[in-house]
């Protein structure tokens, strides 16, 4: 469980990690995930290498990786372009929310997992959370482009739904490092050709630039990324979406600490519920693997 629980951490710092790029390089949401999967798909290649772990072999192994590479990029992609229609907080809500609900539909629907009280409670409990951290979006955003946006979003959700039930189950000879670096690196070539033939990839190479870059490559893509996988092993696929939710509270915190954003009665409220449901939903999961 920890690892789950530090992947989410983790992903939390991308949130302001991104802000600060966009203020130093001014790229497009696409180009900023390009980067982001190609930079720490590449860092989990190098060490995969350096540890002496085996190179990806097989035909089970290379469909792994084109399916996971595959989901990333259309996870990133879809979050963006949900960012694009509505705003961070409106996709936000409806990508990370939908996840564990997707998740846990499934492996009700397979018999995965059964859908008891307290399962469903720490569900709703996360998702109720989110909300209110998230507070509402802005006002001026056209019902067309609110329809799109939601659309989009629950898109992304169940693409990084997919990546965590896919994740559930590694194939033999494939470690998670390897498989997410290659995977990642695909993905992040894919939609840096997308972002070449539209918004463009091109910035200044000032050293604040790259070192965030590289920030988001490390921090919450290939170490989060890595840990997340591993944590899989022995928790549920559910357990791993609503640990992810731990990403919005990080970042609030950290932009509260950092930036000096500010967050309303509510928003504490929700982010208490977040934490809540996170602890509940991991002391349930110990609880089975002890049992």
């Amino acid at each position: 469980m920890i690892y789950l629980v530090f992947s989410g951490v983790l992903w939390g710092t991308g949130g302001l990690t991104g802000r600060l790029l966009w203020l130093h390089a001014h790229l497009s949401p696409v180009a900023v995930a390009g980067y982001r999967l190609l930079i720490g798909g590449t860092l989990l290649i190098l060490f995969a290498t350096a540890t002496g772990r085996r190179r990806p072999r097989g035909r089970a192994a290379w469909l792994r990786i084109g399916a996971v590479g595959a989901l990333a990029a259309g996870f990133q992609a879809c979050y963006f372009a949900a960012v694009t229609l509505t705003d961070v907080s409106l996709a936000t809500l409806l990508t990370i929310g939908a996840a564990p609900v997707l998740v846990v539909a499934f492996e009700q629907a397979t018999g995965r997992r059964r859908l008891d009280t307290r399962v469903a409670a720490t569900v709703s409990l996360a998702v109720v959370g989110l909300g209110l951290l998230v507070g509402e979006p802005p006002h001026g955003i056209t019902a067309a482009h609110l329809a799109a946006g939601a659309g989009c979003a629950i898109a992304g959700a169940a693409g990084f739904s997919a990546i965590s039930l896919i994740g559930k189950n590694p194939v033999p000879g494939l470690d998670e490092v390897t498989m997410t670096g290659y995977s990642f690196t695909a993905g992040g070539l894919a939609l840096m050709v997308a972002a070449g033939v539209t918004t463009g990839v091109g910035f200044t190479p000032h050293p604040a630039a790259i070192g965030l870059l590289l920030a988001l490559g490390l921090v919450p893509t290939a170490i989060a990324y890595g840990c997340y996988f591993i944590g899989l092993r022995a928790a549920a696929a559910s357990t791993g979406t609503v640990t992810a939710l731990l990403e919005p509270l990080t970042g609030t915190v950290l932009a509260v600490s950092l930036l000096g954003d500010r967050v309303t009665a509510i928003g504490a409220v929700g982010a208490a519920l977040l934490a809540v449901s996170v602890t509940a939903e991991t002391w349930q999961a110990r609880s089975r693997v002890v049992a």
